[in-house]
């Protein structure tokens, strides 16, 4: 598209060149025209949306407070819309750039750029049904029609390699602990676990120091935990095609999680509760002595889960045909449901401990389960699209997490979020307590018994959707207050706990608000910062109210009044969003660690102000410092097993923890911490922990990177973006063991036909795979022979001479 063509065609050109100067500008252009990069079939044409531009100048862009998109993307949507003429755009997959460019946070005018670049044209957004937070930002800042996709089926991670040789050995010592042979077997099984890196998670004896018969069965119970937590983490297998329901084997994963939760609204009792109820215990207990360590409790947790597996598969396997697909469920269920001793579940508890099992409570969760059955096999992705492109009406439905909330199936529904003003329910204020007392327990012990004076958070707008608001009650909980719901279940007050009900002091915090939370949550915000500086007007003793220690000590410092010192709440400026570390890491556009922790002030340090509505978000970074510096611990939540740290660079674009000790005064390193509220176990993990488990469970797993690799070049692409989304944790809080690097190198590098595989699938891919891993040496991150050093660097230039064409 020449230069001429394109101001004519795009009226807000000229608002463009303060960013990027005159077009066509150096992104989308060789020099005298705009490139529009696309393919046309027929009436068809598939383009390839612009990158947002930081290629450009990446540091004067990442620490703007906002930009503009640049030439090349306005003229790509100038071309869809003018010259093309489409009818109808179709914006594919989980999420684009439009909707985030810069402009109001909703009700967009002439002078937003999401309304200036979408035009006329009906926008349809294939989007995945788990992320409704982005999809509502989708639709109220670019008019998308979201048409939900099913996340991948994710299935437990499995053991592989020395895991599963420990898992043996343990099986082997508890059916010979009694003779002789068990001090032996303990031994082999603490040098297993040292060789699998597992020293660092479990506390193990030196080789060779003698065990005394008491305390052997805690060593294994406690490696055997760690190994079952391994084994039974959810994993996301491969990626989901449109259009294409889960067979029955992935159906399967998807129930056994349905099955762990309780729901005591719809009077149904969870599978594992009711298993655990037949050998007479309590559940919660179980899970407790699990975490401890007691071997009689993780061995009864495996068989409740191995039981839960096997009844549910029996269940399903009466509604398959040869091909392994579900088909015709309603039919067959009737069938099955209903017959007493027929039941398949109970034909195949009745083999097991679990025969006495409550065959009431069991045929209600079954009933359920049935239901939960025909929604994730029916399939409306294709037929929901072709009714959004025939111009009609496509039904409604909440976005989500499938697990907690079936509602959410089947997929192919214009996506909705939640009434904000109903959050945190009454449930999530109980699950947030539980939280909220381990992650104190857990500092308090890692800390000689202290409790953490401030705590540096952050919220997603996704999560609290998804939760009702969990880490929402969580903040509330720490400083002390409860939520009061009007008659109408609207949440537009809080009142203090009293100290005596709380009995512990009342925990300061420093809330970073994703852009997204800002946009979607600002009567929460309201809520939030209503309540902090309620906390600190109370009259309480600075030790118990460490909220109101720190603000006096910062409105004297700064000179200001204790309530503007009590700013606890900020984000990004209105309409921009990120810290941008994560592109910034991707791009390896950085120079030191110190210009990330820059980024990350100038982009996050704005504050919302209760006293003064309608005002936006104001900058204060000078209180944003004060009260980072008081933080001894920083926290997040993951609250779904689709994504974790390491699937996406959102986490650690918003972690702290290098920069809350380059704050400190005695320049310590807070404590980093990790809740996983995954399961129905909840967990509170150190950050460093979180990761190797995620290296663990997918990256360093044959059963996650071969479904990656199934995929074709995107799942090349997916284990270089896990790798660097490692390399960006290193940066934000260097809680990344050398190992994880060095396993990661063997995986993938080592390994002859690995190796090939990969440069034969996506040779672009596996180049940024190989600059990673020199970047992460090159960094200090990773610490290894130079001969691997040297065969990267080899490899790095003759993957560059394939791609360029040229043959040695």
């Amino acid at each position: 598209m020449g230069v001429r063509e394109y101001q004519s065609l795009t009226p807000y050109a000229t608002a463009l060149e303060e960013n990027w100067g005159k077009p066509p500008g150096n992104l989308n252009s060789d020099g005298e025209n705009l490139l529009v990069y696309g393919k046309q079939y027929g009436n068809v044409f598939i383009g390839v949306q612009p990158t947002f531009g930081y290629e450009g100048d990446p540091m004067r862009l990442l620490f703007s407070k906002s930009a503009s998109p640049h030439h090349g993307f306005a003229a790509y949507y100038s071309f869809v819309e003018k010259i093309f003429n489409a009818d109808t755009v179709l914006h594919f997959g989980t999420h684009g750039s439009l909707e985030f460019m810069p402009g109001k946070q909703v009700g967009m005018s002439d002078v937003c750029y999401p309304d200036s670049l979408i035009g006329n044209i009906p926008n349809v957004y294939y989007y995945a049904a788990n992320n409704p937070s982005e999809a509502t930002i989708a639709k109220r800042r670019s008019y998308a029609n979201t048409i939900s996709y099913l996340t991948p089926p994710a299935e437990n991670a499995g053991l592989y390699k020395g895991l599963k040789q420990l898992s043996e050995l343990i099986s082997s010592y508890q059916s010979l602990k009694d003779t002789g042979r068990g001090p032996q077997i303990v031994s082999s099984i603490i040098s297993t676990a040292k060789q699998c890196n597992l020293d660092k998670d479990v506390e193990l004896p030196d080789e060779g120091e003698e065990i005394p018969a008491k305390e052997r069965d805690l060593v294994v119970g406690k490696v055997y935990s760690k190994i079952m937590e391994i084994e039974s983490r959810l994993l996301p297998c491969g990626l989901h095609v449109i259009g294409e329901p889960p067979s029955a084997m992935e159906a399967v994963a998807t129930l056994v999680n349905i099955a762990a939760l309780n729901r005591p609204e719809d009077g149904i009792s969870s599978l594992p509760t009711i298993l655990a109820e037949t050998v007479g215990q309590n559940i919660e207990e179980v899970y407790r002595g699990s975490d401890k360590g007691i071997l009689k409790d993780v061995e009864l947790l495996r068989q409740i889960t191995e039981a839960s597996r096997g009844a549910i598969s029996a269940f399903v396997e009466r509604t398959t045909n040869k091909k392994g697909q579900v088909v015709d469920v309603t039919n067959k269920l009737s069938s099955i449901l209903g017959f007493g001793i027929n039941e398949p579940w109970v034909q195949y508890l009745s083999n097991t401990k679990f025969y006495r099992a409550d065959r009431e409570k069991l045929r209600t969760l079954f009933q359920f389960l049935g239901e939960c059955l025909k929604l994730v096999v029916a399939d409306n992705e294709l037929g929901s699209l072709k009714q959004a492109l025939e111009g009609k009406y496509v039904e409604p439905g909440p976005g989500g997490d499938p697990i907690r909330n079936p509602k959410v199936l089947p997929t192919g529904k214009n996506i909705h979020a939640l009434d904000p003003q109903a959050i945190p329910t009454t449930a999530a204020m109980q699950s947030a307590k539980v939280v909220v007392d381990r992650l104190i327990e857990r500092q308090k012990a890692d800390n000689g018994g202290k409790y953490p004076e401030t705590i540096a958070l952050v919220l997603w707008g996704t999560d609290n959707i998804k939760t009702y608001g969990e880490s929402l009650a969580q903040v509330l909980w720490m400083i002390g207050v409860k939520p009061v719901a009007d008659t109408f279940g609207r949440v537009n007050r809080v009142e203090p706990v009293s100290l005596e009900e709380l009995g512990r002091p009342r925990i300061d915090v420093v809330v970073n608000c994703s852009g997204v939370f800002r946009d979607l949550f600002i009567n929460q915000m309201n809520l939030l910062d209503r309540a902090v500086k309620m906390v600190a007007e109370l009259d309480e003793p600075a030790d118990q109210n460490y909220v109101r220690k720190h603000a006096l000590e910062q409105a004297e410092a700064l000179g200001i009044d204790v309530r503007e010192a009590a700013t606890r709440v900020f984000s990004n400026a209105s309409g921009s969003y990120s810290s941008n570390i994560n592109l910034a890491v991707e791009n390896s556009s950085w120079n030191d660690e110190n210009q990330l922790q820059d980024m990350y002030l100038s982009r996050k340090s704005f504050a919302f102000d209760c006293d003064a509505p309608g005002a936006g978000m104001m900058e204060k970074r000078q209180v944003f410092e004060m009260v980072l510096s008081t933080a001894d611990a920083t926290f997040q939540n993951l609250d779904s097993s689709e994504i974790s740290l390491t699937d996406v660079s959102h986490y650690f674009d918003s972690d702290p923890t290098n920069l809350v000790q380059n704050l400190r005064k005695d320049k310590k390193k807070p404590s980093a911490y990790i809740a996983d509220t995954t399961t129905a176990n909840a967990q509170v993990r150190t950050l460093s922990e979180t990761v190797r488990l995620d290296a663990r469970t997918k990256l360093l797993n044959p059963k996650w990177y071969e479904g990656m690799m199934s995929s074709g070049y995107e799942g090349v692409r997916e284990i270089e973006k896990r790798l660097t989304n490692t390399v960006g944790w290193s940066a934000t809080s260097g809680q990344v063991d050398n190992w994880v690097y060095e396993e990661a190198n063997s995986t993938f590098i080592q390994d002859e036909e690995m190796l090939n595989r990969l440069i034969s699938t996506n040779p672009n891919s596996f180049r940024k795979l190989l600059q990673t891993f020199l970047e992460a040496n090159g960094r200090g991150y990773w610490e290894t022979s130079q001969e691997n050093i040297e065969k990267l660097r080899q490899l790095y230039s003759e993957v560059e001479d394939k791609i360029e064409g040229i043959d040695r």
